[in-house]
């Protein structure tokens, strides 16, 4: 039987996205199929995994079909968590296709993997969904 299993992120620098996405999710680094090439993030709370990350050449896409939205509550929490990931690496991203009233911010991990921060109190924004 077929199941879905994990995101996978493709990066350049394997320990430097371990740091980021362990700190910015609070997930942890496990040793399952651990190589120089891939590494496992799951949930803290041992409820499973999260996140993987494989070493890739392949540069990001900047406007990827696929990426991960990250979720907040408020409008608040939300400039808090990008000022938060932007102190660990994340930067800003110029994106050109923001609706007139986005509920997302658009920011990029330091491998320059495209992600949006959702503030939910104002979910969907557009017609498109969250993080059109």
């Amino acid at each position: 039987m077929l199941r879905l299993g994990f995101p996978v992120l493709g990066v350049t620098d394997l320990p430097r996205a371990v740091a980021f996405w362990t700190a910015a999710l609070g997930l942890v680094a496990t040793e399952e199929w651990r190589s120089e090439t891939w590494r496992t993030l799951d949930h803290a709370d041992g409820s499973g995994r999260a996140l993987a990350l494989m070493r890739s050449d392949s540069p990001p896409e900047p406007r990827p079909r696929l990426h991960l939205d990250l979720l907040t509550e408020t409008g608040d929490e939300q400039r808090a968590e990008v000022r938060r990931l932007v102190g660990l690496g994340a930067r800003t991203v110029d994106w050109q296709l923001y609706p007139p009233e986005p509920d997302f911010v658009v920011l990029a991990d330091p491998d320059g993997n495209v992600f949006c921060v959702v503030d939910l109190s104002r979910a969907p924004s557009g017609s498109g969904g969250p993080g059109a």
